[in-house]
């Protein structure tokens, strides 16, 4: 069997090697080759010529960076003495959900004895009663006056340097 096997191997090697060397035509291959060469060679054009185009002198690196604060500028003056700061551990109330432009103040109630007590109205309609000291709007507004016709508020917002700031801000009634 080992014999069968080694003889069917250097048959297939020598058929294979007798195919490269005896039906090549290499004479047709060089006389391809010597026409190729014959032919005229082919022209390169040379390149265009660019026209030289203006330089322009960049000096804007001299300038400002847009992202640093103008030479001029003064800082904003930090007030001395008391400190704003929400008070973050104190429970949130029904209307603080609310941004203050989405509430109306929809009328008032007063009792006696009691002072004013202002109706708003949140988005979904519901109406909530808010006095002086009652907290609404998502900027930790607290209710300092109840009138007729509005309610006058303080809230603490974020001054732009780490700090908080006071702003006054009313809700009017709506006609």
């Amino acid at each position: 069997m080992k014999k069968i096997t080694l003889l069917s191997i250097m048959l297939a090697t020598l058929a294979g090697l007798g195919g490269c060397s005896s039906g090549a035509n290499l004479g047709e291959l060089d006389a391809r080759l010597q026409e190729i060469k014959a032919r005229p060679r082919g022209r390169i054009e040379p390149p265009p010529e660019f026209k030289p185009v203006a330089s322009y002198s960049y000096a804007a690196h001299k300038l400002r960076s847009p992202f640093s604060p103008p030479v001029d500028q003064q800082l904003i003056a930090v007030p001395e003495g008391k400190t704003v700061e929400p008070d973050m551990g104190r429970p949130k109330e029904y209307l603080e959900r609310f941004a203050l432009d989405s509430l109306q103040m929809v009328g008032t109630i007063s009792r006696p004895g009691e002072p004013l007590q202002a109706l708003i109205a949140d988005p979904s309609g519901a109406v909530t009663r808010v006095k002086p000291g009652s907290y609404m709007g998502k900027n930790f507004g607290q209710v300092k006056a109840v009138s007729e016709a509005k309610v006058s508020l303080i809230e603490i917002v974020p001054d732009g340097r780490d700090g908080w700031v006071e702003r006054a801000s009313n809700v009017a009634i709506s006609e």
